[in-house]
């Protein structure tokens, strides 16, 4: 059995090495993001509560949000292990999650944080170009147009979002540094925390992930 939990700032590259570490282990990947929706559109008992706050445009509570992580990893699929994307976020829901998973005699194994500086967080998100035709993404650095502002598929205006802009960027990297980065202490200090280097290719850091959890093993 292998539970582990996924940490990085945004545009660190958790969705695609989530994806990969996912399938090598067998096991679900799991984000707070995905199972709030499930809840709310099946009009679970939490998915009620959270819908409350939603509507009135406040954050659902912490409480509300390690509940549904639970009971998703209380499901059938989850019984060989998990990975949990992006989650926990503060040092109150890590709290909770490892109170909640030892009433059933469960525990965290590997907190893996991809780290990447700060200058190339800025480059990789705030690269990303939108067509408004097509909607076909591209990234001014990474994965450019052929010509310059216009989609190679339908010709269209290409554009940026808000959400991609540098200083909607630097305002959620100041969140995440204030909010969730204090888990690598926390993490750290139970000698669960296994840092990867977030700069490569990624074959290259899915393997010095699967490396790490491999040599961290080795040594319970």
């Amino acid at each position: 059995m292998t539970n582990m939990i996924l940490l990085g700032a945004p545009g660190a590259g958790k969705g695609t090495q989530g994806v990969n570490l996912a399938k090598i282990y067998g096991i679900p990947q799991i984000s707070t993001g995905d199972i709030l929706r499930e809840n709310v559109r099946n009009k679970t008992p939490l998915g009620a509560k959270a819908k409350a706050f939603m509507d009135r445009g406040a954050l659902v509570t912490d409480e509300i949000v390690v509940g549904m992580v639970i009971d998703r990893v209380a499901q059938d699929d989850c019984n060989e292990g998990f990975l949990l994307d992006g989650f926990p976020r503060n040092l109150a829901q890590a709290a909770a999650l490892e109170e909640m998973l030892s009433k059933s005699g469960r525990s965290i194994d590997h907190v893996i944080g991809i780290e990447v500086g700060k200058d190339e967080l800025i480059k990789r998100l705030s690269g990303r170009r939108i067509c408004k035709g097509c909607q076909a993404s591209y990234h001014a650095v990474f994965s450019p147009p052929l010509e310059t502002g216009k989609c190679d598929k339908c010709g269209g205006e290409l554009y940026q979002r808000d959400d991609d802009k540098e200083e909607t960027i630097a305002k959620r990297l100041k969140v995440y540094d204030e909010e969730t980065h204090p888990l690598v202490e926390y993490y750290t200090d139970k000698g669960l925390y296994r840092a990867i280097d977030g700069i490569g290719g990624v074959d290259d850091i899915t393997g010095a992930i699967t490396g790490a959890i491999d040599r961290a093993s080795d040594n319970t």
